[in-house]
């Protein structure tokens, strides 16, 4: 319980309650701002604004000064006062707990007197309380009945009959109370349910990661397992080639060395021939020498150089080599690739037919425009109402990847979508719904949407290129910034249960193309 010097350190002097939004003049006096303010109007028109405890006079009206000290410490007073125990004002001879406060009576009631008391509404009955200056308004000094529902504040019957609110739609404070409970209740279900929702979401998230380190290891293992496998192929590519080079270096060396041999007996013999004509050369007697001479040599020249052009050099085929390695290498790959091979879509278009009135689709049929110009398209089941366009074909049952660029400019989503989607709403656009899985771009920030449900990325765009890689039987859905090194942004975990589309959303100036 707060002592009496205290409370009266903490009561306004013009309306001797708890101080209600302290305000300080420039004197240094403190009054409730509602108090003050209902002063200062009744001396407009007057020479000087007086401060009502000490007459202080200001030549202009003065500025108030919130006292957020002293309204704490009122505060903290009033709720202590508020949590002690109240007891029935009739029960003079016995304390008994009262369970009501008639704020018109200023009288606390037990459940017996609150049998007998007056139905009447001007007996307002609240929880029960020792202070009543909330309750009872500031200016008439009488109990707060009604609330008006243009200007939020609660009224007394002579509030009602003035200028402030003449007109204005007035309810009974009760009801209006009632109203704002259930709205609140309302409101606390979906909060109850937005925290239940992320509270799943976390338990989602912790367990993910709690996986991370198993499935990593779980990837290191295949992979090192990958490695030796391609370790032992290469391995054993290796040995292959270099036994070819070994065998065709043997065989090239032993067609060398024989067409050496060869041409090493010609030239024995051509040296024969050359030391017979030159002793021929030698002879001096014309009859001896023209009897000698009846061989023809031109044969020997003749049969040279035809062997000389027969006699070409084998050499290693480095040709046949790199194709065997190339060959092996391949083979390698397309092994690997069986495992872990994505492929990128080709021949990704976008489809005019579902394409908004407001979407600009390109020539080439890969990039869709926002158009501040209607574009009249005739009206089809499949033409979305604005801002979105399908692919031309979907996927199902596979893995691929897909490249896109966005617009610096305005605002775009991109994503993967079956083709039910509703074509026309609100629910229509991108994750506003459960068939739809999409990436936001705007404002130089990243966020997941689906089902209605919209989760902000830390990552802040840099290349404004990003991929979209679906495994259709894992249910994975993927997005990732290429740059110049590619950020994985977010993965989202689901059973597919139809083919999936591209989809495209562009608004206010936004542009995307497709890259494939």
């Amino acid at each position: 319980m707060a002592s009496a010097d205290l409370k009266d350190e903490l009561t306004c002097s013009i309306c001797l309650n708890l101080y209600t939004d302290p305000v300080t003049l420039h004197c240094g006096h403190n009054f409730c701002r509602e108090c003050i303010e209902n002063v200062l109007d009744t001396q407009k028109g007057s020479a000087a604004y007086t401060c009502p405890q000490c007459r202080a006079e200001f030549p202009e009206r003065p500025v108030l000064q919130r006292n957020t000290t002293l309204g704490n410490i009122a505060g903290h007073v009033l709720s202590q006062e508020e949590q002690e125990e109240i007891f029935c004002t009739y029960c003079v001879h016995t304390p008994v707990v009262a369970s009501k406060t008639c704020l018109w009576c200023e009288a606390s009631l037990c459940d017996l007197h609150l049998t007998v008391h007056s139905k009447s509404l001007q007996h307002v009955l609240i929880q029960p309380t020792k202070s009543f200056r909330n309750s009872k308004c500031s200016r008439h000094k009488t109990v707060l009945m009604y609330y008006c529902t243009e200007d939020a504040e609660c009224l007394c019957v002579s509030c009602c009959l003035g200028d402030k609110h003449r007109g204005h739609q007035v309810e009974l404070l009760n009801e209006a109370s009632n109203q704002k409970k259930t709205k609140l209740r309302t409101l606390q279900d979906r909060i109850i349910k937005e925290k239940d929702d992320t509270e799943k979401r976390i338990h989602d998230l912790q367990d993910h990661l709690r996986q991370i380190p198993e499935k990593a290891a779980g990837i290191v293992k295949r992979v090192a397992v990958k490695f030796k496998e391609i370790r032992m192929k290469v391995d054993n590519l290796e040995n292959h080639v270099l036994n070819e080079i070994s065998k065709q270096q043997e065989q090239v060396s032993l067609s060398v060395s024989d067409l050496i041999q060869q041409l090493e007996s010609k030239k024995d013999n051509l040296s024969r021939e050359i030391s017979s004509i030159e002793d021929l050369c030698q002879m001096s007697d014309p009859f001896l020498y023209i009897q000698a001479d009846r061989r023809d040599f031109t044969d020997v020249i003749e049969d040279g150089d035809q062997n000389l052009k027969e006699t070409v050099a084998a050499d290693l085929a480095e040709d046949l080599i790199i194709n065997t390695l190339i060959s092996g290498m391949m083979d390698i790959m397309s092994g690997l690739q069986k495992g872990y091979y994505v492929q990128e879509a080709s021949g990704i278009l976008l489809d005019v037919d579902t394409a908004c009135n407001d979407v600009h689709i390109s020539d080439d049929l890969k990039t869709a425009s926002y158009s501040k110009t209607y574009l009249g398209r005739l009206e089809n089941p499949e033409r979305f109402e604005y801002g979105r366009v399908l692919g031309s074909k979907g996927f199902s049952g596979i893995r691929l990847y897909w490249d896109v660029e966005g617009s610096t400019e305005g605002e775009w989503r991109v994503g993967m979508t079956y083709q039910s989607i509703e074509r026309k709403g609100e629910y229509s656009r991108i994750g506003n719904n459960n068939k739809s899985w999409g990436l936001r771009g705007r404002q130089n920030e990243y966020s997941m949407r689906h089902d209605g449900n919209e989760i902000k990325l830390s990552f802040k765009p840099s290349s404004y290129k990003v991929r979209i890689y679906l495994d259709y039987t894992a249910g994975l859905l993927s997005f990732y910034e290429l740059g110049n090194s590619m950020k994985h942004l977010y993965t989202l975990s689901t059973t597919f249960t139809e083919a999936l589309y591209p989809v495209i959303h562009v608004c206010d100036k936004a542009w995307m193309r497709v890259l494939n």
